[in-house]
């Protein structure tokens, strides 16, 4: 057992050299699947006695090797690159979100979120572009009017913002628990929403309250 361990561990290493350096983060999901693959198959084979050794050291090597010839070959193929990796999805353009890529994505709106915040964005009205990469991360692209200085840097006051930028409506549905944490009432919805000519929630794709009390909506395709 002990040898068949330090020869699985041994194999593994030389393999993962020969496959090439790259960070977690740059992973795409077909990496990550082989790379969860090919350990899975060291870990049976140094663990089960029952599995006949050499079997299992082939199999092993014949994946990793399967790897690289699919990786050289992606280098060399954009449709098979395509194929392995998939390709870059644009999920906000132009400031509106796109609905058929979220649903291609199967992202939801606090997925959407929780990647912009993990870049810095907390709202999505200072978005103009956003694009899912193939390595799950988000791109983005803030709006001109969002890249001036801040008000450090011209020594201005900065004012205590009144809300932090939260969903009110995701698609159609008003998020009523949004609504009482903030202690927002429906009329006052309802006035926000004809300030912008939406007559009900249910045409509404997407609604965030901004941090002076507005509201930021990006309407259904259908209305």
């Amino acid at each position: 057992m002990t040898l068949r361990t330090v020869i699985s561990f041994i194999v593994l290493l030389i393999l993962a050299r020969f496959m090439g350096k790259k960070q977690v983060s740059q992973l795409t999901f077909f990496h990550y699947v082989t790379g969860i693959t090919i350990g899975s198959i060291a870990a049976n084979l140094a663990g089960e006695s029952e599995t006949p050794f050499l079997n299992g050291l082939y199999g092993m090597v014949l994946w990793a090797v399967l790897t690289i010839i699919a990786n050289f070959l992606s280098f060399k193929s954009i449709k098979l690159r395509v194929l392995l990796d998939d390709k870059p999805i644009i999920v906000i353009q132009n400031g509106k979100i796109l609905e058929g890529s979220m649903r291609k994505l199967r992202l939801s709106f606090n997925d959407l979120n929780m990647l912009l915040r993990e870049q810095s964005v907390f709202s999505m009205k200072d978005v103009n572009y956003a694009i899912f990469e193939t390595n799950g991360n988000l791109s983005v692209m803030l709006n001109t009017g969002e890249k001036y200085a801040t008000k450090k840097d011209v020594k201005a006051p900065s004012p205590t913002p009144k809300y932090i930028p939260t969903e009110i409506i995701t698609n159609g549905k008003v998020e009523e628990k949004s609504m009482r944490e903030l202690q927002l009432t429906d009329t006052w919805l309802t006035e926000q929403l004809k300030k912008q000519g939406i007559s009900k929630p249910e045409h509404v794709l997407y609604a965030e309250i901004q941090t002076d009390g507005s509201l930021y909506i990006n309407t259904l395709k259908s209305t």
